[in-house]
């Protein structure tokens, strides 16, 4: 490759990240329907490979997903509801606790003779607001009827969604084929290869991480609700859906559930009971859930996959969190190429020249 073909690669990369920067706030619901179109192609293949056509496979893996995200709406979002009020509701209650039991508990045990703070305040602005903010829909919808292009924004991604997600996943193997040829044909082998090893990555750490964190999700809240936490089902789908990070699931339903248990008994014991709900969900997601679902897929070390998830935070907020594992499981096979490439170069070792 030329210096001239260099820099005018280097000149497109720099102008198609420019370009993505300025249209990054129209650009999520493109990304959630590519998600859904790239997790929903190996289906429709197989689909397809039962006789069935292109357009008709879409159309049973789109009615499967929706079948899925009505019935989840339906069975979790009262729930999710009732023990938002719920927790609102108590807040004050919890607030008494701290400022009364707990503060002063911390006092004796540190030795701290001025630890005071006022949650008054607090308290009292919880007990009056609680009740006006209805259900948990009516809080979202309050939310966004405060703005009027908020609203037709959330709008317009709800109906834009599924309709890019349709036709993308529907000229999806087009749409593949379509990018290579724009490959340059010296190049074409080596980056096809790239991107087969990439595809076969991120697509296997993608569908076996959500259902681990669906698993999880059950098994927490399940684990809770039978150790008679009122709380069960919004601390059990919290800690299923951070458990993406190494033990942040673990750490979070602990101390979230902890808290929520002792304040809801007066008592200690209640503690045992969640330790033994996250232990044994910790058992399986090591034993059982991670290896068969995942399987070594990244091959990142723990505390490499920690810094991706702060890392992306850090450069692109909530959007570069959701992103940082499947952007790091891709790095993983291209530095993977580029050490294999690197050990077999003159610079590494001379009988290599």
């Amino acid at each position: 490759m030329t210096d001239s073909q260099k820099w005018l690669w280097f000149a497109g990369i720099m102008a198609t990240g420019w370009l993505i920067y300025l249209l990054a706030p129209i650009l999520f619901p493109f990304l959630l329907a590519a998600l859904l179109a790239y997790l929903g192609d190996p289906l429709a293949d197989k689909l397809q490979s039962l006789r069935m056509s292109r357009t008709w496979a879409v159309i049973v893996v789109f009615s499967g997903f929706l079948l899925v995200l009505i019935l989840a709406l339906l069975l979790l979002v009262p729930q999710i509801e009732k023990q938002i009020v719920y927790l609102l509701s108590k807040l004050p209650d919890y607030i008494d606790a701290i400022q009364h039991r707990l503060i002063p508990w911390l006092a004796a045990q540190f030795g701290i003779t001025e630890f005071q703070v006022d949650m008054n305040t607090l308290k009292q602005w919880l007990a009056e607001n609680w009740k006006q903010a209805g259900g948990f829909a009516k809080v979202v919808l309050g939310s966004l009827s405060n703005s009027g292009l908020a609203l037709v924004g959330f709008i317009g991604s709800l109906v834009l969604t599924p309709v890019v997600a349709f036709y993308l996943l529907r000229d999806w193997d087009h749409l593949i084929q379509r990018i290579r040829e724009l490959v340059p044909r010296r190049m074409e082998p080596d980056v096809s290869k790239l991107a087969h090893e990439s595809d076969l990555v991120l697509g296997a750490f993608i569908r076996g991480q959500l259902l681990v964190m669906l698993a999880l999700g059950i098994v927490y809240s399940i684990g809770l609700w039978l150790a008679g936490l009122k709380l069960a089902l919004l601390i059990g789908l919290l800690a299923g859906l951070v458990s993406f990070v190494p033990y942040l699931g673990f750490i979070v339903g602990v101390l979230a559930a902890g808290v929520a248990m002792v304040l809801q008994t007066n008592e200690l014991t209640g503690l045992l009971y969640v330790f033994a709900v996250f232990g044994v969900g910790q058992l399986l997601e090591s034993v059982i859930l991670t290896p068969m679902l995942v399987g070594d897929r990244i091959g990142l070390h723990p505390v490499a996959v920690i810094f991706a998830v702060m890392a992306g935070g850090q450069l692109f907020g909530f959007m570069g969190v959701l992103l940082a594992l499947p952007v790091a499981a891709v790095l993983a096979v291209v530095l993977r190429h580029i050490h294999e490439g690197y050990v077999k170069s003159p610079l590494y070792d001379n009988r290599a020249a």
